[in-house]
Parts: structure tokens; C-alpha cells; sequence
């Protein structure tokens, strides 16, 4: 621990890989680009309040609709999207992720229309991709020629969805994550190791010369690629990927230019869309441990918008204090002091064909069970909604987002502006001792909640109790409210169904009791109580 605030403290010249400052230049005022100076922030109020955003993960990855990460695992012989890629596209060492960009034309997408129809649905914040691993820019990016004004959409994309939410009247997120795009593209510098074309490099080798008389003359595929540097170790073996998302494990040990180019490029974002929120897709901060341009950015946010929001994952205790936790598909299994956030999604991270072709999206049922039980845990839900390629979402999609609108249009007081209770909640999962992976990635745990279980939250007036689930005789028993229990403060006075009305309950040793009706919702009964 003294070393991460020792490395926090130190002055650019200390850093490994220090920014530069010919470009975009941090602005300066209450905050300054270390730990100690960012513990000064405090989450704020409307984002306590929110408690649920929209995510539209969306990018040219969605094209061939093989999955998320297709753009590295194109260049992994064997796999899924090496496959598909060759067979639809053709072979990595002649067409690469490069000659799919044209392909992303966003010919259908409607921001406006997407944006008031993720509002219906509860979303009180919107999130966009400025960039993904895949180091493509999608907005006018003055350091990055290879973005969707100059090619695929030829549309400042990220634009269209700031002027979207702004009439819409939600906060603007915009998520970074071309920070690893130096490890990530590492495959492209790989060649197939059996069949014809054995030993013949993929085009992660490729430079501006090599362009003449190409669609995309005139352009640097090592600008997009990054890849003219020795492999991390153990390079070959797919997985390391994972255990190097922290720099200090082996990756190989990035640019001074390239770290500069990211951090140029997550300011001039930042400038000219002004979001609300930023989520970096990044053990702690960009480059953290030996860089400084993961904390400039955020001191840079916070002085332009001190009721901004920055995430990072993995973080400690007082990383915390200074930006907001995300966890990646998955919840603790207690309450956090601090605000916090899920990430997750219905399907796959970028549009995925086989997903949706054998019905495997998460259901309305499963996101609200999840939002329920991570907003009783003072965190957010931020949920994916995968788009196609052209800009839009698919039927089985739409039965989602149709069901989530309709138990949020009638319980969505349970939810927005409230408070965690003395507890989360009671039932078999909520006893369960829940671990995580990666401070993530357990929501397969969560899955198997029903009535039984029971998730509280609260506001001054109401204390909202949720089941999961709809019990088959309509008798709901209420543990955690007996009479005599010691977390009551006051008394218990009406309760009520939402969508529904006032309900006879019965306060006795063994809980609260009351007779649900036939269930008015498909997914999950809120009594609102009265304190």
C-alpha cells in the first residue's frame, strides 16, 4: 500500500511513461493528477440517485457479428471469429480488422429515437463508446485518423448521441478503452502455424507504404494497430491477455507517443462532448503504475465537471474514495459504502449473431432481478443493450427493453432516488457467501433468486421491500420485519402493492405477512411501506 501511494505521489519525471504536454494540456484547479488531491471528490447526489443507465456498446466490432473482441481473436488461429472472419471476409494476412471498418455504415441508427426509448425504459443516464480495444474512434478525432468521419459511417457519431441525450435531458457517459488496444492487437503480428498459408504474417506488420493503390492509402495501420513493438511475454498464449490488463505483469511496456496519443485523444473527447461520466475499461485508471495520464484525466474531468463521474475496476479501498467502482458482470454480496457500479449486458458485449439466433439474451425478469438487488446495495446498474451494425436493435431486444418499461413504469419509485435499508435483504442468495473474480463477473451466482428472496431499500418516507419473484399460494412472509426486530426504528404503518393498492399485513414473531393478489406484473412484487 505505501508503494501505490508513494508511485501516486511522484512527479511526472518519475513515471515510466510520462504524457507529454505539446497537445492537449490538463486543465488546472481544486484538483491535482494525484490520489491524495482526488480523495477531495465525493460521488455526486444525481448519481446516487440514478441507479440505472443504458450502455450503447457499439462500434464496428458489431459487423460481423461473431462477438465481442472479434478484432483480436480474428488473429487467433482455431477460434470462432478466426473462422468466420476468413470464410465471410477473408484471410487475416490480407484482410484485417483494418478492412472492416469500411464495412460499418450505421445506415439505420436514429440516436434520437434510441436514446427516448432507453429513457422509457427507467434509464437515468446514457452511456456511449468513444473508442473500444479496437483503437477506432468514433467522432471527428483530431489524433486519430482512423475514426467514423473519415471512414465506415463517415458520422461524428459520438455527436449524434451527445445531442440525443442532451434533448432527452439524460447525463452523457462516454467509455474509453483504446488504452490496451497496444497488448490486445498483439495476435496481428502473428501468422498461421498450420495449413497453406503457414509463416505468412497477418497484417498487424502492415505500414503506410504498404498502401499504395489500397482503399486506405494515405493511412498508417500502425495508427489503428500500434503493434511495431517486441510481443508481452508469453504473447502466444491467449489467455495472458487477462493477468496483463495491469501493466506491471508482463505486458510490454507501451510508448511514450502511444500513452500521449490516448491521453490527447480522452481530452479532446472530454472537450468537446462534455460527459458527465467517463468509464475506463482499465485495472484502476489507464495505464496505472506507470503512467500519470490516467490520473491528469480525471483531475482534468473533475476540474471542468466537478459533478462528474469517472469508474475503474479493481480498486482498493482508497481508490474509492477518489473514483467510482465498477464491477464488471457481478455484485458484492453486502452493501458498499460508497456508490458503486455494475456493468453488464444482455448478450454479448459487441453484437453477437449466435446469441440472438439461439435466444440466449438476458430476460427483463433477470436485469430487474439484478438492478433490484444491486440498487439495495447503494450501486448502479449500467446495462448493455447490443445494437446491429446499421444502429439498431433486434425483436428479441425489444422484448427486453418492452418488459423492462413495463415494471419500471409502475415500480420505478422503488428504485430511483433511494437509499440502502439497515439491510440488503434476506432469502437463500442473499445468505450465500458470494465471492467474486476480478472484483467481478459472478452474476451467474444471482441467478437462481425467487421469492424467497427479498431486497430493501428506502427513501425518508417509504421503505420498499422486493421479491423476487411471485410466491404460488400469494402468502409473502417478511423476515426480516418481525415484530420485536431491532432494525425496525418505528413502527410499520400501511403497505402497499405497487400498481395494485393497500394490502392487509399482519405483523407477527416470524415476519411480516402479507396475501399477495394474482400477480400484476410478470416479474417481481414491491411493497411500499410507510414508516
Amino acid at each position: 500500500m505505501a508503494l501505490l501511494w508513494m508511485a501516486a505521489a511522484a512527479t511526472a519525471q518519475d513515471w515510466a511513461v510520462p504524457v507529454t504536454n505539446a497537445h492537449e494540456q490538463m486543465l488546472a484547479g481544486k484538483y491535482e493528477p494525484t490520489w491524495a488531491s482526488l480523495r477531495q471528490h465525493e460521488a455526486p447526489e444525481w448519481f446516487r440517485n440514478a441507479k440505472f443507465g443504458i450502455w450503447a456498446h457499439w462500434g464496428p466490432q458489431c459487423v460481423e457479428g461473431s462477438g465481442d473482441w472479434m478484432a483480436r481473436e480474428l488473429y487467433m488461429e482455431g477460434t470462432k471469429a478466426y473462422k468466420h472472419h476468413a470464410e465471410h471476409y477473408g484471410h487475416p494476412s490480407e484482410v484485417g480488422f483494418k478492412d472492416i471498418l469500411p464495412l460499418f455504415k450505421a445506415e439505420r441508427w436514429n440516436p434520437e429515437q434510441l436514446v427516448e426509448r432507453y429513457k422509457r425504459c427507467g434509464a437515468q443516464y446514457f452511456f456511449v463508446l468513444g473508442n473500444h480495444h479496437d483503437n477506432f474512434d468514433l467522432w471527428d478525432s483530431q489524433y486519430q485518423p482512423w475514426n467514423s468521419v473519415n471512414m465506415g459511417p463517415k458520422k461524428d457519431i459520438l455527436e449524434g448521441w451527445a445531442q440525443a441525450a442532451r434533448k432527452a435531458g439524460l447525463p452523457l457517459g462516454i467509455s474509453f478503452h483504446a488504452d490496451h488496444a497496444w497488448t490486445w492487437y498483439e495476435p496481428a503480428q502473428r501468422y498461421d502455424q498450420q495449413g497453406a498459408r503457414a509463416g505468412v504474417y497477418y497484417d498487424g506488420h502492415l505500414t503506410k507504404a504498404d498502401g499504395r493503390g489500397k482503399w486506405w492509402e494515405g493511412y498508417d495501420p500502425q495508427q489503428l494497430y500500434a503493434q511495431q513493438h517486441p510481443l508481452s511475454e508469453r504473447s502466444w498464449w491467449n489467455g495472458v491477455i487477462h493477468q496483463q490488463w495491469d501493466w506491471t505483469h508482463g505486458a510490454a511496456m507501451p510508448s511514450r507517443e502511444f500513452v500521449t496519443n490516448f491521453y490527447d485523444r480522452t481530452l479532446d473527447a472530454i472537450n468537446r462532448y462534455e460527459p458527465d461520466l467517463v468509464y475506463f475499461d482499465a485495472t484502476v485508471l489507464p495505464f496505472n503504475d506507470i503512467s500519470d495520464a490516467g490520473l491528469r484525466i480525471v483531475a482534468h474531468l473533475y476540474n471542468k465537471n466537478p459533478r462528474a463521474v469517472v469508474f475503474g475496476k479493481i480498486l482498493n479501498d482508497e481508490q474509492r474514495q477518489c473514483i467510482t467502482w465498477d464491477v464488471e458482470r457481478g455484485a458484492p454480496n453486502e452493501i458498499i459504502d460508497e456508490p458503486w457500479q455494475t456493468c453488464n449486458c444482455i448478450g454479448g458485449w459487441h453484437y453477437n449473431t449466435e446469441i440472438y439466433e439461439k435466444g440466449r439474451y438476458k430476460s427483463a425478469e433477470t436485469v430487474v432481478k439484478q438492478l433490484v438487488d444491486i440498487v439495495s446495495k447503494n450501486g448502479c446498474l449500467l446495462l448493455s443493450i447490443p445494437l446491429r451494425a446499421d444502429g439498431t436493435y433486434d425483436e428479441k431486444e425489444a422484448e427486453v427493453l418492452d418488459g423492462l418499461e413495463a415494471w419500471m413504469t409502475v415500480n420505478g419509485e422503488s428504485i430511483f432516488g433511494t437509499r440502502p435499508w439497515q439491510k440488503f435483504g434476506e432469502g437463500p442468495v442473499a445468505d450465500k457467501d458470494i465471492a467474486m473474480n476480478a472484483q467481478g463477473f459472478n452474476d451467474g451466482q444471482y441467478a437462481g433468486m425467487d421469492w424467497r428472496d427479498i431486497r430493501f431499500n428506502q427513501t425518508k418516507k417509504y421503505l420498499y421491500a422486493t421479491a423476487m419473484g411471485w410466491p404460488e399460494d400469494g402468502r409473502l412472509v417478511i423476515r426480516s420485519l418481525a415484530k420485536g426486530n431491532t432494525l425496525l426504528r418505528k413502527g410499520i404503518g400501511s403497505v402497499t402493492l405497487l400498481g395494485y393498492g393497500r394490502l392487509k399485513a399482519r405483523q407477527t414473531a416470524e415476519g411480516l405477512t402479507v396475501q399477495l393478489p394474482a400477480p400484476t406484473n410478470k416479474i417481481a412484487p414491491v411493497l411500499r411501506i410507510a414508516k
